[in-house]
């Protein structure tokens, strides 16, 4: 009777805890149990969060707004001093990211679509401007592109170990249609589907690959990309590594060198939007890179994170991207520059944006929605297994 009765609690008691389990969300992982907490709601078209070293967090809204996650809550009113932005479609207010020595200088960055005489003419662009008092001030134009369009602004900045500061810059969904030898993306001459390369002041650095060469745009770092919608530097070599928007099917990740050239649109593993038909001369071409890894349906791919925190040790170093049309977040694994494994984690939460990692340790997700509806920030938590400790 002693054995039944103490079976029968342990049963009670593993019984009440997966039930507080699920009532947490708890989402089961190879190496992880984790949670999933919303720390802001009713947020319109977020892009992109910044953590700053006082323990606030910056959001940018599309529509043109920078809000203040302050002590877990949402200010009411955005910050003053942010730059009228193009917001249609894909445009509007994108990247915040604070200088490497925000401490000291007060600096964030921004990226925006910035308004032109007509729509096609909005041009992606950089500001930098000081952060003081929940205000923006002193704000300059660090860069604007030359290049028309529709969509495809991208917007995505990281700071490397140098100091360098890299922004990606869309293709601005031209066509890709007879010569594609010379689509914009393939040409030096203009910003379309590329990443650029610049001091932290907006200088062009005067290492960079094509500042000799006649007819190209100096800022230039890489190009023939599409639609880069992640961008992280890898915490061991300290490369910048990009995951790239795809067509229907096709989203790249890819490691970004100097003066190389990444296909777009001439090679690639996708096809045109509901027609099915083929885009690309083919897969694979000399001269021209290819990805670390394809995703084949297209995930609608967006942020990616290089995690380096303790608070889930077995992920130090893995790649988390996220999936806007898949609303998914995945894992990968690597070795080197290869991909060994990829786990997903998370699907149905929402359109995944943006993957930051927070001074906390924990994994952060700001999650959209294609019409306009208030969506939320949630954090990721590690959750002890049951029977261990």
């Amino acid at each position: 009777m002693r054995r039944t009765g103490l079976l029968l609690a342990t049963a009670a008691l593993i019984g009440t805890v997966s039930a507080v389990l699920s009532a947490q969300s708890v989402f089961r992982s190879s190496q992880h149990d984790y949670r999933v907490v919303t720390v802001a709601e009713n947020l319109m078209q977020p892009w992109s969060i910044a953590f700053l070293p006082d323990g606030d967090a910056l959001i940018t809204e599309r529509p043109g707004r920078l809000r203040i996650l302050r002590q877990g809550k949402l200010l009411p009113n955005a910050v003053e001093g942010v730059p009228q932005v193009f917001h249609s479609s894909q445009g509007g207010l994108l990247e915040v990211m604070p200088h490497p020595s925000f401490a000291t200088n007060r600096l964030i960055y921004l990226s925006f679509s910035k308004p032109g005489a007509t729509e096609p003419q909005a041009h992606t662009t950089l500001v930098r401007g000081r952060f003081e008092n929940d205000r923006l001030t002193q704000v300059q134009t660090l860069f604007e592109a030359q290049h028309t369009g529709r969509n495809h602004f991208s917007g995505k900045i990281a700071f490397d170990r140098n100091g360098y500061l890299f922004l990606t810059v869309g293709d601005r969904q031209v066509a890709p249609e007879g010569n594609l030898e010379a689509h914009p993306a393939q040409d030096l001459a203009n910003h379309h589907g590329k990443i650029v390369r610049l001091h932290d002041d907006g200088r062009v650095p005067a290492d960079n690959p094509f500042v000799s060469r006649a007819g190209a745009k100096p800022e230039i770092w890489s190009y023939g990309h599409r639609n880069v919608q992640g961008l992280a530097i890898h915490p061991d070599t300290g490369e910048l590594w990009a995951d790239e928007h795809g067509p229907q099917g096709g989203d790249e990740l890819n490691r970004i060198e100097a003066g190389k050239n990444y296909g777009w649109p001439v090679i690639g593993f996708g096809v045109n939007y509901t027609t099915g038909l083929a885009i690309h001369r083919g897969t694979h071409r000399d001269g021209m890179e290819q990805p670390l890894k394809v995703w084949v349906p297209s995930i609608g791919i967006s942020g990616m994170l290089f995690y380096t925190g303790d608070r889930f040790p077995q992920w130090k170093n893995n790649l988390f991207v996220g999936g806007m049309n898949g609303q998914q977040l995945s894992r990968l694994t690597l070795n080197g520059r290869q991909v060994v494994n990829e786990e997903l984690l998370m699907q149905r939460q929402g359109r995944i944006r943006d993957i930051r990692q927070g001074p906390d340790g924990f994994i952060y997700l700001v999650t959209d929605d294609r019409d306009g509806k208030p969506t939320p920030v949630y954090r990721i938590e590690p959750v002890q297994r049951l029977g261990t400790q």
